[in-house]
């Protein structure tokens, strides 16, 4: 069930065509109980139309651009040249997410005895979607589920579910350190800033490897691109920090993101 009954204006939407004419094409919303939407002829593709089944055929699955809504009339008109495919990559990448969470949810109402309307409620109401509160739960380690405001039994089945089905995206990005310091004990000044070069931060790894004196290379995974660039940042920053208070010389050299 979806939070909403009908679909706003300018919403992308997944559809099954139910019917092709050759004035327009019929098709059911996927997220809307079903519902019966219109597209026509001059909303199928750009430029002149020959065929209308050259573009669209019944079964298909497809994505389509909300133009109007009028639930009066039971009335939806929809775009499908609208939508390019970066879209309805995105979107339906994002309908089938939103299954498998669907899923899990009916998982956690069987073990746990709730009806599974009050579990998807809680969640529509902190997130808007199904999906991404399973995610969450993972990066912050059970700690979303708290504010569901749901029973201890019920966050402790989504916690479980979540940890047993979603694997959160990693990226990685690398660097090197360059560090020299004249002094006597200089071996200690850089082992002090190779410490500090791994700072704890949630959620990131910190790698340091060896590449031959004066160069270390430092590698960070991070659940995404801008979390990774500011604690590689922050960890070579420090690093080369302890070296130059110490009278010695540092300096980060950044390398393109390698995953």
């Amino acid at each position: 069930m979806h939070e909403r009954e009908w679909p706003e204006e300018g919403e992308l939407v997944v559809c099954t065509v139910a019917d092709v004419k050759d004035f327009a094409a019929f098709v059911t919303l996927d997220e809307y109980g079903g519902r019966r939407g219109l597209i026509p002829i001059s909303e199928i593709a750009r430029g002149w139309i020959k065929y209308i089944r050259d573009y669209i055929r019944e079964g298909q699955k497809v994505v389509c651009k909300v133009l109007s809504v009028d639930p009066g009339r039971g009335h939806i008109d929809l775009s499908l040249k609208d939508v390019n495919e970066h879209q309805r990559r995105e979107k339906i990448h994002e309908w089938k997410n939103e299954q498998k969470a669907s899923k899990w949810i009916g998982f956690a109402a069987e073990a746990t005895g709730v009806d599974r309307g009050t579990i998807e409620e809680a969640i529509y109401h902190e997130y808007g979607l199904l999906y991404p509160v399973f995610e969450e739960i993972v990066t912050t380690g059970g700690e979303a589920a708290d504010r569901l405001k749901l029973d201890e039994p019920i966050r402790e089945s989504l916690i479980a579910i979540a940890n047993d089905n979603v694997k959160v995206p990693r990226v990685t990005i690398t660097g090197y350190l360059e560090m020299i310091s004249p002094r006597p004990d200089g071996v200690n000044v850089i082992r002090r800033a190779l410490r500090s070069a791994q700072p704890k931060i949630e959620n990131v790894e910190i790698d340091l490897i060896y590449v031959g004196a004066p160069k270390y290379r430092i590698k960070v995974t991070a659940p995404d691109y801008k979390t990774a660039e500011k604690a590689i940042e922050k960890a070579a920053n420090a690093a080369v920090g302890v070296v130059e208070r110490a009278g010695g010389t540092g300096r980060f050299i950044r390398r393109q993101r390698v995953g």
